[in-house]
């Protein structure tokens, strides 16, 4: 049964249940698309340097009931930096809410472009809500190599492929 879900701002005290949907994601969903040791590298995190990038950007959590299902960052240059949700809570439309929270909060900072750099487990996800595949990358993280997607969207406007093509040249 879906369950109703709320989404509000964070708040330093969500910081151990946000962790939490972190890594549970990381080791359960996106397990799917990297191997154990890419796993076992990306599903590890510095409190500290955490606790900073969630309390400077604008951070927005999914609650259903007493539960956090799922978390979202923006930055204030237009950067998607975070979007996890639990897997307790995928395809129950959590990602979607937080994603939508986002876009409105883009729109209302006047911040034209949203991008992120979304795995290949999330790149699915962000080409069904209008981002576009800007650039394939290798990146680095506890010397494993992962690959992701550059993606990027305007808010604002829903552009086609072919007009983004055309926007770029």
């Amino acid at each position: 049964m879906k369950k109703a879900v709320f989404i509000r701002r964070y708040h330093p005290r969500d910081f151990p249940d946000v962790v939490e949907v972190f890594l549970r994601s990381v080791t359960d969903v996106a397990a799917k698309d990297y191997n154990q040791a890419q796993t076992r590298a990306w599903a590890q995190i510095d409190e500290q340097s955490w606790m900073t990038r969630l309390s400077h950007a604008w951070t927005f959590v999914a609650c259903c009931e007493d539960d956090i299902a799922g978390f979202i960052t923006l930055d204030r240059g237009g950067h998607l930096d975070l979007l996890f949700v639990h897997p307790d809570y995928l395809r129950q439309h959590v990602a979607t809410a937080l994603l939508k929270r986002l876009e409105a909060q883009a729109r209302a900072q006047n911040i034209p472009m949203i991008y992120t750099e979304a795995s290949i487990t999330a790149r699915p996800f962000f080409e069904r809500h209008g981002f576009c595949v800007i650039a394939e990358q290798i990146v680095e993280l506890r010397a494993e190599r992962f690959v992701n997607y550059r993606m990027q969207k305007w808010p604002g406007e829903a552009f086609t492929l072919l007009e983004y093509r055309e926007l770029s040249q």
